[in-house]
């Protein structure tokens, strides 16, 4: 089944109950978590025999110094295996710059056998993606307002580098590059021209998830079905075999790839293999939206035509009662249909589109050997000139126009996810920790970040940097890295003390996620220090 389907019925959160609507089911009492971690404000058991028991007062899970979440029913988990659910946003954001641009001209430099760095980067990240649903499914909180019960600083940090990371539009610069390589038309009129049109689009849509998960999954299967074809036209055997083999080449790093040179790129790149920054916590957003275990109980964000249809948006999330053991039963099924999305969408495709552009990069060497001397030069862009170039020796010039539009499409994928997600991000720690701001609803505080992204996006491309899209894309690779760790430590925080005891992460997922964040923030630091430079 499509899991568009999961919770299209769901009920909305228990401020938005209506006298001609069925109150939510009594809970049973919650028996899990020891006292001290309970806020229970049930009064204790019954009294002695032939006493009346007094009412069953409602009960709450506290968790940090922020409001309590009332205990509420678990729905029902849909069938584990199904198409593309929140998962699209990633694979969307995944299947970026860092696959189509960055790795294939490292695999250029270095040969395959470089993607071993890949396979961890991307493995690494489908860990994290679970570990980020684990709060967000048991809550309908996103990770920011799980980072705030544990110290609201943190959350601010989040709110602050997400502003300094994501304003800058280069993926959609880099995508309109591609086009206009094509048609001609400077990129600053393309791009300009795609952030008038996604802001129009998100504020006609009446629910912005709903519109933007049939998009991308259209981009997708496009991207995904039309570089597999390519690929298979353009290269050989030989090539995906060395493909393959070269994940596994463990170990291999040759020394020009430790150089000062290209050591911070390679840094960058893992940063890049699947989505970038703070991708995974708009994650946690998306499953809320989709209505994923406790985020049935939360509204859904309109577009900002829509904006006063928005239902009351709850002061915090909900915790289900992790003692019963039909609720544990439905919470395994959840976990199961998160992991599918993990390991198998998320993972399955982006391994095959980054397979598919490996086997080109591979091919338009055979084409141009001299494209390594030139990327060395320093024509970073060389890369996707050769690429295209072997499109077009495989038996006609429109095969070349193909790539850059596959490029192109890569931009405005990228571009649709981000602003969607940044905008949701700013607006969830708006709405819920910026005194007054409760007086606008989710909605119009959702379309108010995002009609800021697209003007500030228009300024910096009119006005800004000179560089073009590669300058800017080194601004976001180095803010991601430092991001990506700060946000596995966030998540151990998170994980281990806000949520209940049954449904913490065991000791293996910890010990990936310390490894992450040992992974991104030593290699960052190390490139600075060892190097005096930053990631590019």
């Amino acid at each position: 089944m499509d899991s568009s389907d999961i919770n299209s019925d769901r009920p909305l959160g228990r401020d938005d109950l209506t006298g001609t609507e069925t109150p939510p089911a009594r809970v049973p009492a919650q028996r899990g978590p020891v006292p001290a971690e309970s806020g229970a404000a049930a009064g204790g058991g019954p009294g002695g025999a032939g006493e009346t028991p007094a009412p069953e007062q409602e009960r709450f899970w506290k968790a940090g110094r922020l409001e309590p979440m009332p205990i509420r029913p678990l729905p029902k988990a849909p069938p584990s295996i199904h198409l593309l659910g929140p998962t699209v946003f990633l694979v969307a954001l995944g299947v970026g710059m860092g696959e189509s641009y960055m790795w294939p001209r490292l695999v250029l430099i270095f040969g395959p056998e470089i993607r071993w760095l890949f396979l961890i980067g991307v493995t690494l990240q489908a860990v994290v993606m679970l570990e980020m649903s684990r709060y967000a499914m048991a809550t309908g909180e996103s990770i920011f307002f799980g980072a705030a019960r544990v110290f609201k600083p943190l959350m601010w940090f989040f709110f602050v580098t997400a502003i300094l990371v994501y304003i800058w539009p280069g993926h959609l610069s880099a995508g309109a590059s591609a086009f206009e390589r094509v048609t001609g038309i400077p990129w600053q009129a393309t791009a300009v021209t795609g952030m008038l049109l996604v802001g129009v689009v998100f504020t006609l849509a009446k629910v912005v998830y709903n519109l933007l998960e049939n998009v991308l999954s259209i981009c997708i299967g496009l991207l995904v079905v039309g570089t597999s074809v390519v690929a298979a036209m353009v290269g050989s055997l030989s090539d995906l075999s060395t493909t393959l083999t070269g994940m596994f080449a463990f170990g291999y790093l040759p020394d020009e790839a430790l150089s000062p040179a290209w050591f911070p790129v390679i840094v960058g790149s893992i940063a890049f293999a699947g989505p970038s920054g703070m991708q995974q916590m708009w994650y946690t957003l998306h499953l809320r939206d989709k209505g994923a275990g406790m985020g049935s109980h939360i509204p859904r964000i309109r577009g900002l035509r829509h904006a006063e249809e928005q239902e009351t948006m709850p002061s915090r999330g909900f915790m289900f009662d992790t003692s019963d053991p039909a609720e544990m039963s439905k919470w395994k099924g959840w976990r199961r249909w998160v992991t599918f999305d993990a390991f198998v969408l998320f993972w399955g495709i982006t391994m095959l589109v980054t397979v598919s552009f490996t086997v080109l990069a591979q091919a338009s060497a055979r084409f141009d050997p001299q494209v390594a001397t030139v990327i060395r030069d320093g024509e970073r862009d060389a890369a996707l000139d050769a690429m295209a170039a072997s499109f077009t020796a495989a038996g006609s010039p429109v095969f070349g126009t193909i790539f850059f539009l596959f490029i192109s499409l890569i931009g405005l994928n990228a571009t649709l996810g981000l602003f969607d997600s940044f905008s949701r991000g700013q607006a969830d720690m708006t709405y819920f920790f910026v005194p007054g701001a409760r007086r606008f609803s989710m909605s119009k505080l959702y379309g108010f970040f995002l009609w800021g992204l697209i003007a500030f996006g228009i300024v910096i491309l009119l006005f800004g940097p000179a560089d073009g899209p590669a300058a800017i894309l080194d601004t976001l690779a180095f803010l991601s890295t430092f991001a990506m760790g700060a946000y596995c430590v966030t998540l151990l925080l998170v994980n281990n003390l806000t949520l209940p005891k049954p449904i913490r992460p065991g000791i293996l997922p910890n010990v990936l996620i310390a490894c992450a964040a040992v992974f991104y923030l030593g290699m960052l630091f190390y490139s600075l220090f060892a190097y005096g430079v930053v990631v590019s």
